[in-house]
């Protein structure tokens, strides 16, 4: 084989490397566990995802503002030094309890943000499933001010 050809298997294989390996590692939740999209409670929301579990009630951090300003878009940051299989967000505010969930792997750094949307003041709870099998929570209650002021 010529360098030329060498290198450029080697730039190809490089390439589609990645791809292959998020393609392997990504789970649709929302065709492998549909239920937990359809959850009217968190309760029943974090039963469709993980079944009966005890999580701590530590590990996890939820951050967003004690009073939202804009009930649109409020800003949410989740971190945990845990390694996660995987990091659920769920609220109690809107008619569908799940806002998100991501898949991890063992290097994965667990430093999420989003913004989310709430009707109505409530708590936002972040459930994490870590790589040693256990279950983490952490959450956080917060006001929606009604006609966009921070009252």
């Amino acid at each position: 084989m010529n360098r030329r050809n060498f290198i450029g298997f080697g730039v190809l294989a490089m390439a589609t490397l990645p791809a292959t390996l998020s393609a392997l590692s990504s789970i649709d939740f929302r065709k492998e566990k549909p239920d937990v999209w359809t959850a009217h409670t968190v309760d029943d929301a974090i039963k469709a995802m993980y079944g009966d579990i005890k999580p701590a009630e530590s590990g996890v951090t939820v951050k967003a503002p004690k009073v939202a300003s804009n009930g649109g878009a409020i800003p949410v940051t989740v971190k945990s030094d845990i390694p996660a299989k995987t990091v659920a967000l769920f609220q109690d505010a809107n008619p569908e309890a799940t806002v998100c969930v991501y898949n991890c792997d063992k290097d994965s750094i667990i430093d999420y943000f989003c913004k989310i949307k709430m009707k109505k003041s409530g708590t936002i709870i972040a459930i994490l499933e870590g790589q040693d099998g256990k279950f983490y929570k952490g959450s956080i209650s917060l006001e929606v001010a009604l006609g966009g002021c921070e009252g």
